[in-house]
């Protein structure tokens, strides 16, 4: 059931951080996380677990300078730590290289040496199962090669890096406008965002290709993007892509889409990008303005029809959209009210009671719908906390950066 909870980002920040803690298992070693309080098994990676719950924690420390979120830091990275050799996924969302990603946060935030030489471990794994071409067959950001990619540039790899983007020259498709990529190996549907499709991997690429000054990448990532935006079904100052071509068929998939993974307020994050690569060409910069557009006047976050904004997560909810608008504040000065507004649904959406403040994602087509508090980054309340303590620090007039920028999160210029 929701119940009233604080309507300003810290104070719910500081309610979630409370359940989060709360939400943790002791292990012989440290603490880790669950997907949900009342699943046994804990997970290492950044999707549901412990290496997503560290970003959010070390953003707390900085901001309130409260050790307890420090020392839940350094617990959860030892619990990382142990679990790399095991762990048989290799993506950013889903394996090693997120894991790699957290415990380097740690380390440059806290200055732990034991992270640290953790996270240069977890990169020695990836390179013992780098294939020739790749860890799986995904092509995508979430668990593949574009991922991985950027993994390894955030954590100071630009060797393992370009090996990982290497594929993408001779697996690209060409079509009308540009190149595209299978999510998979013998997937039929295209596509085109950020979690799973075109995007995600242009990226990759563009990051790689400006971090290793190798212009051929970047001009892979245009070409990718040229696809994309080829698709556009809005008006000419908006922005709007169909989630898959030929529109993958299931009842859960919407054809536009508004979040991070598979919609505008992702693919904006793409076209940031890409105006910091390719600086002087101003079709970046205005396809920022067209999503930017579309996304204020999408509807978000108003729940107007089942199944249009059920999610109030990082990865595909008002999370996601949060993060652009605190970008768009830092970058442009307009960004303030929309915010407030994600920020006021949020509240309003909140469960709070003495365990603290958290977020149930809803699923109009299961019973029950109301899904079950999730703690990690994508889907649960690691993500949202951080967002709410970077808009805090935006209202405040404080420091607006990240304490750990995520690698497929352009800093702010």
């Amino acid at each position: 059931m929701i119940s009233s909870a604080p309507h300003d980002a810290e104070s719910l920040a500081v309610g979630a951080l409370q359940w989060l803690l709360k939400a943790a298992r002791g292990t012989d070693n440290g603490l880790a996380w669950s997907e949900t309080p009342a699943v046994e098994h804990t997970t290492p990676d950044v999707y549901r677990g412990t290496s997503g719950v560290l970003p959010a924690l070390l953003d707390a420390w900085r901001y309130f300078g409260d050790d307890r979120y420090a020392d839940a830091a350094l617990r959860g990275a030892r619990s990382v730590a142990e679990a790399v050799d095991n762990w048989e996924d290799s993506g950013l969302y889903t394996g090693v290289a997120g894991m790699a990603v957290a415990l380097r946060g740690v380390h440059r935030v806290l200055g732990d040496t034991a992270a640290g030489a953790s996270a240069d471990h977890a990169l020695d794994v990836l390179r013992s199962r780098f294939d020739g071409a790749g860890w799986n067959d995904y092509y995508e950001l979430l668990a593949g090669n574009a991922g991985i990619a950027l993994a390894a540039l955030e954590c100071g790899d630009l060797d393992l890096a370009q090996r990982a983007v290497d594929r993408y020259a001779r697996t690209a498709e060409p079509t009308a406008a540009g190149v595209h990529w299978e999510i998979r190996a013998g997937a039929v549907p295209r596509l085109h965002h950020m979690a799973h499709g075109t995007l995600g991997i242009v990226h990759a690429l563009a990051a790689v290709g400006r971090a290793a000054d190798r212009p051929d990448l970047v001009d892979l990532a245009s070409a990718g993007a040229a696809d994309v935006v080829s698709r556009n079904e809005a008006r000419p100052d908006g922005f709007l892509v169909p989630h898959s071509d030929p529109q993958q068929q299931h009842e859960k998939i919407e054809r536009h889409n508004y979040g991070w993974c598979h919609g505008t307020a992702g693919d904006a994050q793409v076209f940031r990008l890409l105006s910091h690569v390719l600086a002087d060409d101003p079709a970046w910069p205005a396809l920022v303005e067209r999503c930017w557009r579309t996304v204020v006047n999408s509807g978000v976050p108003r729940r107007i029809r089942p199944g249009f904004w059920d999610n109030n997560g990082r990865c595909c909810g008002t999370a996601g959209v949060l993060a652009l608008a605190c970008d768009r504040q830092v970058e442009h000065g307009d960004g303030r009210d929309f915010a407030d507004v994600l920020v006021a649904d949020l509240a309003a959406r909140a469960t709070t009671d003495g365990d603290g403040v958290r977020w149930s994602n809803f699923e109009h087509r299961e019973t029950p719908s109301d899904l079950a508090p999730a703690t990690g980054w994508a889907m649960g309340n690691a993500g949202i906390i951080r967002e709410l303590l970077r808009h805090a620090r935006i209202t405040a007039n404080r420091d607006p950066g990240y304490a750990v920028p995520f690698p497929d999160h352009p800093p702010t210029g």
